[in-house]
């Protein structure tokens, strides 16, 4: 679930309105309760990284696994862009010659 705020109606001291929009995005999320099972050496591996301060803003386990999933979340949509592209290029045509020295020589010619 998320809700999304887009518009601010605020009444100042005078009883005028003043609208703002877009004046903030929230989004709240609704979370899950979950059991995990880990090895004693990724439970170790957690509690020294919070521990040695790579997680600073965190405070207990379940953050630190919640950033690494959001990571590995923003990771997987970077490699989908990517394959995403090639297939784009792929699907774009024959390739054609280029000479590396004409297009350098084109570039500098226009961004001198």
């Amino acid at each position: 679930m998320a809700l999304k705020i887009s518009e601010i109606w605020i009444k100042d001291a005078r009883g005028h309105i003043a609208h703002f929009a877009p004046a903030i995005s929230v989004i709240l999320m609704g979370t899950v309760r979950k059991t995990i099972a880990l090895t004693d050496r990724q439970d170790g591996w957690i509690k020294a990284q919070i521990d040695a301060g790579r997680y600073t803003r965190y405070t207990n386990d379940s953050e630190c696994i919640r950033d690494l999933i959001r990571r590995e979340q923003e990771r997987s949509a970077e490699i989908d862009a990517i394959r995403a592209a090639l297939i784009e290029g792929e699907s774009s045509g024959e390739p054609r010659s280029f000479d590396a020295s004409t297009f350098t020589l084109k570039i500098l010619r226009a961004h001198g």
